[in-house]
């Protein structure tokens, strides 16, 4: 009877312990699904100073905003993971400036390719919307396009995310040598050189170096990036842009006090095997930024590619904090 007794309490043991078991990873599971619920993304256009511009949109223009920045050689394409994520709580907004991603590309003679204009057509982009606050999350290109919205209307900005999107010296990596030469003389030769990096082989590294599983990142990445890059006219205004990205660096102090000054809160996640843009560039924030969320991941350039449940979780996180001040 006593032996009868300790196999029914053992039963009854087990049979609990897995109750637990399973409805904790069910919990678990039910709460990431509940973050990451999809959400309908539509895709619009906009007149701006004359130039078409194509932009994502997720969400109720009602709710806190977020205005998502891309990258070099990307669009708001490589924000498709956190539209479809977010759209439930917030209100997204991610433009392809021009010449990027579905944007119109104005003949270079009509339309002039400096990271200063770029900065005034998505400044006057995202006023359109009449928002009176909003956050910005930066990408590579991003960043400097980003800080010249939050420089002119710092009111505004309540947050930054920032996702490889350097504003130190100490974060130019060693893939900039090229580019490098190009700030010292922007000749034929310099420029000539450059040229292989729109190439689809080129374009595909930039998406794969440094990631744990490049048979897991989606080609149509540097498929659509390779197709869009393939004239010898965009080529030309890429390296023009190129050429130009000097005046970033030369704009990096007055980036670095406008957050000594105005202290946004910051969300960094950052790809810390990012031959362009390393972590020592995440790092350098905190000397200016004294509220940061830091989340460095062992991943290349394009960290959404390889971890964008845990990142877009990092960024519900900080968006739930930053809303209810």
């Amino acid at each position: 009877m006593k032996k009868l007794l300790k196999s029914f309490a053992l039963l009854v043991l087990f049979v609990l312990s897995s109750i637990c078991y399973y409805s904790c990873v069910e919990e678990k599971k039910t709460t990431v699904e509940k973050y990451i619920t999809p959400s309908e993304v539509t895709y619009k256009n906009k007149d701006i100073d004359g130039v078409n511009i194509f932009y994502r949109e997720a969400g109720n223009p009602e709710n806190p905003a977020i205005v998502l920045l891309h990258g070099f050689p990307s669009s708001s394409h490589q924000y498709r993971k956190v539209l479809a994520a977010l759209g439930e709580k917030y209100y997204l907004i991610a433009p392809d400036y021009p010449a990027f991603g579905e944007s119109e590309f104005p003949n270079s003679k009509e339309f002039d390719y400096t990271f200063d204009n770029l900065g005034d057509v998505m400044d006057d982009f995202v006023q359109s919307f009449g928002l009176e606050s909003y956050t910005l999350m930066m990408h590579d290109y991003g960043g400097p396009i980003g800080f010249r919205i939050a420089l002119k209307h710092p009111e505004k900005v309540n947050g930054l995310i920032v996702k490889n999107a350097n504003i130190y010296e100490e974060g130019l990596g060693e893939a900039w040598m090229g580019v490098r030469k190009l700030w010292r003389s922007n000749s034929s030769e310099n420029r000539s050189a450059l040229k292989g990096v729109f190439k689809e082989e080129s374009l595909k590294w930039q998406y794969t170096h440094g990631v744990k599983e490049p048979n897991k990142i989606n080609p149509d990445n540097w498929i659509l990036d390779a197709h869009r890059m393939s004239s010898p006219d965009m080529i030309e205004v890429q390296l023009d842009l190129f050429y130009d990205y000097r005046k970033n660096v030369e704009a990096y102090p007055k980036w670095q006090e406008y957050l000594r000054t105005n202290q946004p809160p910051m969300l960094i996640v950052w790809g810390k095997n990012d031959a362009f843009f390393p972590e020592s560039g995440a790092e350098a924030y905190k000397k200016d930024v004294k509220d940061v969320a830091y989340n460095v991941y062992d991943t290349g350039h394009f960290a959404l590619e390889e971890h964008a449940e845990d990142i877009i979780l990092k960024i519900l996180s900080f968006l739930n904090k930053i809303n209810k001040k």
